[in-house]
């Protein structure tokens, strides 16, 4: 039998790794912790990087939350129940550097009964600016770990990514996508629960090789101040994503979570500009012409 409690044990862990990961990556950078309860039931750690050699500001944040659903909660998962159970992971790294791309990762597990209950999470990708080496470099990792379990996984979830990591207002996607899922349980995934929980750890330690390599692919290139400009621009369209559509956001903030962890997502400058036209044939024109839904990175 798979308990929550085993669950929650195992996105500490994995929160711990990641940490000390993040910080061997950076080089400079250590993680500040919170620990925090929640109104109602449960609480959490949250672990704040800031001012590293190339993490701007970062987050990895640990919860594990319990007690009744509100009503609109419970209206937009269309289920019954009152109580509910809540665990995960979730990362959102800013760099410094307009190369290094914005990384985020949830991983997540909800209970509301021993008969209602799922594993949802992703890891996706916002570069400022599209390396194409890069983001085969990171989709085919994503591939390779969905297919140890399912060969089906990496297609329906990148899809899945491409679709919910849309800004529907820009006509635009957030970035190159990754996978994303949610609701996964035995029947729709064809895993029982122990082949479902080693899924969900190994997309959460697939964060720290992964973004590993593309700091380092990119930490050491020149940069130009227009290109910090750009980057400034492109964080503010990870705003408006987060603010506007993002669920975990709204999730947080209507179950009374603890509001500097849920906001922790947001970079620490992010620039508008109005009506900006990029040069014809510019590469910042290059990144947003493939800012789409449906494009293969393999």
């Amino acid at each position: 039998m798979l308990l929550k409690e085993d669950i929650a044990n195992a996105y500490r862990t994995i929160q711990d790794e990641i940490c000390k990961g993040l910080e061997t990556a950076d080089g400079k950078g250590h993680f500040v912790e919170e620990l925090w309860n929640r109104e109602g039931g449960g609480g959490g750690r949250t672990r704040i990087i800031q001012h590293g050699n190339i993490i701007e500001k970062g987050g990895v944040n640990f919860s594990a939350v319990y007690g009744k659903l509100p009503a609109t909660i419970k209206k937009a998962l269309q289920v019954d129940q009152d109580d509910f159970f809540a665990t995960g992971v979730s990362i959102v790294i800013h760099p410094n550097h307009p190369m290094v791309p914005i990384i985020h990762m949830n991983i997540r597990y909800f209970e509301l009964s021993d008969q209602v209950r799922w594993f949802g999470g992703g890891i996706d990708l916002t570069p400022h600016y599209i390396i194409d080496e890069d983001a085969r470099f990171f989709h085919r990792h994503l591939k390779s770990v969905c297919d140890r379990y399912n060969p089906s996984f990496y297609s329906e979830f990148k899809t899945w990514a491409d679709n919910y990591f849309f800004i529907r207002h820009r006509n635009e996607t957030r970035g190159i996508g990754g996978i994303f899922y949610d609701r996964l349980n035995p029947e729709k995934s064809g895993l029982n629960w122990t082949q479902l929980f080693e899924f969900s750890k190994a997309v959460g330690r697939s964060f720290v090789p992964v973004y590993s390599e593309l700091i380092n692919r990119n930490r050491y290139k020149a940069v130009t101040e227009a290109q910090k400009q750009w980057q400034y621009q492109r964080r503010s369209r990870y705003v408006e994503f987060n603010l506007v559509y993002d669920a975990g956001t709204k999730f947080g903030l209507e179950t009374n979570g603890r509001i500097e962890s849920i906001l922790m997502s947001l970079p620490p400058q992010a620039n508008w500009v109005y009506d900006f036209q990029p040069e014809k044939g510019s590469e910042e024109e290059r990144t947003l012409n493939l800012l789409k839904k449906g494009i293969d990175w393999l």
